[in-house]
């Protein structure tokens, strides 16, 4: 069976020309031009658009017609995402405007002297999710894969410059467990996804839209090892420049032991990216065989 392999989509050239598009025209033609780049996606992805496909037919029920179409545009408004993220992170004039539920609770959290866990999913946009985060009072870190193409890092690290948050690499030698748990001892937030795994991770296999799923049981252990709080965020494209930040309530799951905290725990992010999901179907950015 097929698993996620770490890998994004994109090649140095590409970002390129977008680049040179959003520096000298604006947002506007670069999202025009992406119409073109999401057809030949549709097209010439099979494996991935194959995956997307049976996520809108089966999952959620669409006619052969509509999936299509869905899959077309889920490429579409992933490449918004991309062209979003540059403009917001590299500060180029934008029109963009950010909404937030639930800001409170990530302040809530920090005020609490515990540190604290925020998971999310491949939903909508982690980065500039990410960007709006320094404005929380307290240091946030996002744990994430070292899986990029190195060129494609190198030229996004480039354009954005530095960021406004610490990233913590996911590595073989577990050398990331002890940043997150220094994190945490300085009552920070650490962001990660919860919906992805690499093969010979230690899973646990929930009902998900219908159909059983597996899922990491990576970040909900390590809630429970450190004892922290969690919170379920997102930042959801709602119009052409405007995102919408959420973040649940703070969830706290020692009272109910080690193994039914755990199970809450992934009942409830499960139940979150269900409801995010079906609030916004294409900004789910799935391509690989999610059922197994």
């Amino acid at each position: 069976m097929s698993s996620w392999k770490g890998k994004s989509k994109g090649k140095p050239w590409g970002y390129s020309i977008f680049l040179a598009i959003l520096k000298t025209v604006g947002v506007t033609p670069a999202y025009w031009l992406l119409r073109f780049v999401s057809l030949y996606y549709v097209v010439f992805s099979y494996k991935s658009s194959k995956s997307i496909y049976y996520y809108f037919h089966k999952r959620l029920g669409y006619n052969a017609v509509k999936s299509l179409w869905n899959v077309y545009q889920n490429y579409y408004v992933f490449g918004q995402s991309i062209i979003d993220k540059v403009v917001v992170m590299s500060g180029m004039p934008n029109k963009f405007t950010f909404e937030f539920d639930g800001r409170h609770n990530l302040d809530q959290i920090a005020a609490m002297g515990k540190g604290g866990l925020l998971l999310s999913a491949h939903i909508g946009s982690w980065e500039v999710a990410g960007d709006l985060l320094k404005h929380v009072n307290t240091r946030i870190n996002i744990v994430m894969f070292d899986g990029e193409d190195q060129q494609i890092k190198a030229f996004m690290e480039k354009v954005t410059g530095k960021l406004s948050v610490n990233i913590i690499v996911i590595k073989d030698d577990i050398s990331h467990i002890f940043k997150i748990n220094e994190a945490f001892q300085n009552n920070e937030l650490v962001c990660m996804h919860a919906d992805r795994y690499l093969e010979g991770n230690k899973t646990i296999t929930k009902s998900f839209l219908g159909e059983d799923a597996k899922f990491p049981l990576g970040p909900f252990i390590l809630a429970s090892k450190f004892k922290v709080p969690v919170a379920y965020v997102f930042a959801m494209k709602e119009t052409r420049f405007h995102y919408h930040f959420y973040s649940s309530t703070i969830k706290e799951y020692l009272h109910l032991g080690k193994e039914a905290g755990m199970e809450q725990m992934t009942n409830d992010f499960v139940g979150e990216m269900e409801k995010y999901i079906k609030k916004y179907p294409v900004q789910w950015y799935n391509y690989y065989n999610f059922w197994q």
